[in-house]
């Protein structure tokens, strides 16, 4: 099945690439969850637009991308949240929380889809976080949860 990726999916690819893959993988996961959409001449104008967007969110060079990466490094993140005795959260820190303390704490604005949460952020302590900056730079954030 040849599908239009509209978000990035990982292992697969960015928004606006066209991709092949298997029946059941495009039609029960990536079309319905809004990942991709049916490949069709008309559909392929689309193409454009979707990278161009793209574009625009994306960090321009691999320099840039450095740069980012040395900023988020030496960046101390505090997420302030609601914990039980134990330190258990009342649900779990979410990437748009984290994008959003780390522009709080004074670093760059980063989109919610390129950061990485490897297990589910559902207690008080140091967590580390992934962010995938450029296709070949990534960052780890350390983001210091705790109650409030």
């Amino acid at each position: 099945m040849k599908l239009i990726l509209t978000t990035e999916v990982s292992g697969l690819g960015a928004p606006g690439d066209i991709v092949e893959v298997k029946d059941g993988y495009g039609r029960n996961y990536l079309v319905p969850r809004g990942f991709a959409i049916r490949w069709t001449r008309g559909a392929e104008s689309q193409v454009a637009s979707i990278k161009k967007a793209r574009d625009s969110r994306e960090i321009r060079d691999l320099g840039t991308a450095k740069e980012v990466a040395g900023q988020l490094g030496a960046l101390k993140v505090v997420l302030k949240t609601r914990a039980g005795e134990a330190g258990r959260l009342f649900g779990s820190i979410t990437t748009g929380d984290i994008a959003d303390a780390v522009t709080a704490a004074g670093g760059p604005k980063l989109d919610r889809r390129r950061i990485e949460i490897g297990n589910a952020i559902k207690s008080l302590g140091s967590h580390r976080v992934s962010v995938k900056l450029h296709p070949e730079v990534s960052a780890t954030v350390d983001v210091e949860v705790v109650a409030g």
